[in-house]
């Protein structure tokens, strides 16, 4: 019985190692792979068009907004 309780903890010790050992080959294998990507293919920075400039619109509009808003807001309130 003890053999069996030596054996079965030596074989979980064995598999659990094993187990341990290849997630760290993984991880490093990941950082090689990112390290490679991000020296040969860097990311580029994003290039967003110009937006058109916005004009000042009707100003009923602009004041019918920031009523809304107000009202959104006096009704909203946090106690």
């Amino acid at each position: 019985m003890n053999e069996m309780l030596t054996s079965g903890i030596e074989v979980m010790l064995i598999g659990m190692g094993m187990v341990y050992a290849f997630l760290a080959m993984l991880i490093v294998a990941i950082s090689l792979m990112s390290a490679f990507i991000q020296r040969y293919f860097p990311e580029l920075p994003a290039q967003y068009p110009d937006a058109p400039v916005a004009q000042s619109g009707d100003k009923a509009v602009v004041a019918a907004i920031a009523a809304a808003v107000h009202q959104y807001r006096k009704k909203h309130r946090k106690a």
